[in-house]
């Protein structure tokens, strides 16, 4: 366990590294391009790209609009990719070839969840860590009508950008300490949905079990 922390934090700070030098020298556009990876399932962390985006707003060479612009833009344009990947991915490897072994009826499941509570789910899953990055994929593959998924990618994108540019300037030169603060919370995240997907196995499970038994 200790070692894939210690990897995932080598991994991290490459891309930390990557994601600063690219901001230093493009600036908006900088941040707009790590926000577009970010949303389209790059694990491109965006707590570091706007939180130095905040830090370069504390020092006068960005604007706290500019950066909230560009990251909100760069959120909603990879949250479109991601979207297509699984509109047409549940077409050609979901009901064509079956490379998922998904049948009929898990597809229209998650239509009906999508249907149900979708909009709930896509705005508040873009607030949080994790979630944020990879909501946008099923949400395609639901086929959730785009420009409500459009509406409320926006929505949910605006409160997290924002809420990291202004702590980026508040902290100022400690903002790769919060940053790594926040990583903490990534691992949370992570450990939560892992705990839920077994919860949901095992649940599938006995529910399968259940019939056979009674037989």
């Amino acid at each position: 366990m200790t070692g894939l922390v210690l990897l995932t934090g080598a991994v991290t700070d490459k891309l930390v590294t990557f994601a600063t030098d690219l901001i230093g020298d493009a600036g908006y556009a900088g941040v707009f391009v790590l926000m577009t990876l970010e949303s389209a399932l790059i694990p491109i962390p965006s707590e570091a790209t706007m939180l130095f985006a905040g830090f370069e707003v504390s020092n006068g060479t960005l604007t706290l609009f500019g950066i909230v612009a560009a990251g909100v833009a760069g959120n909603v344009v990879g949250s479109w990719i991601a979207y297509a990947i699984g509109y047409y991915g549940r077409l050609e490897l979901l009901e064509r070839h079956r490379v998922f072994h998904v049948s009929q009826k898990h597809l229209d499941w998650a239509d009906r969840w999508f249907t149900r509570h979708g909009d709930a789910t896509v705005f508040f899953s873009r607030m949080l860590p994790v979630i944020r990055t990879f909501i946008s994929l099923p949400a395609g593959v639901a086929r959730m009508p785009f420009w409500r998924f459009t509406a409320l990618t926006f929505a949910g994108c605006v409160p997290w950008v924002l809420a990291l540019a202004v702590l980026g300037r508040e902290v100022g030169d400690n903002w790769h300490t919060w940053k790594d603060r926040l990583a903490y919370l990534d691992y949370v995240v992570a450990a939560a949905i892992v705990a839920l997907i077994v919860y949901a196995v095992i649940r599938w499970r006995r529910g399968q079990a259940e019939p056979a038994t009674e037989g």
